[in-house]
């Protein structure tokens, strides 16, 4: 397996942050325009057990796979999800909230991937969606606090 991290600094408290991250209408915000959810079907009460599915689309024009997600852990501060999908068999997403004052956090996203003949491609993606997710973060953070 081969490991992907990622980390920024929210203008918001991590117990906030951590709801938000499990809103999917969120998770719909954060990766727009980039890749468009469509047929989410994803119950709004996220628990341990939760499984979704979205059709995705780059830029809400070219139609690509159905990406499935479980939901393995929910606490406060964490979130841990196994996925797959198109060309993605296995990525593990660890979401964590960690508090750095009253009212701002540290939001790390860990993947976990194959590491086949896959593997380059795939973490290369996570780099560059991960990093527009967290500018979109960003935003969202200024438009929530």
């Amino acid at each position: 397996m081969a490991r992907t991290m990622l980390t920024i600094e929210l203008p918001l408290a991590a117990d906030v942050t951590a709801r938000l991250a499990g809103n999917p209408e969120v998770m719909a915000f954060v990766m727009s325009p980039v890749l468009r959810l469509y047929r989410m079907d994803v119950p709004q009460r996220v628990e341990v057990g939760t499984h979704g599915k979205a059709r995705l689309w780059w830029f809400g024009v070219i139609p690509t796979w159905t990406h499935h997600i479980t939901v393995r852990r929910l606490d406060p501060l964490e979130i841990c999800t196994e996925e797959h999908g198109g060309p993605v068999r296995t990525w593990r997403h660890h979401l964590t909230f960690t508090p750095l004052e009253e009212h701002r956090c540290r939001y790390t996203d860990e993947i976990e991937t194959d590491d086949g003949w896959r593997g380059a491609p795939i973490r290369l993606f996570i780099r560059l969606m991960f990093r527009h997710r967290h500018r979109r973060w960003r935003r969202l953070a200024r438009l929530v606090s």
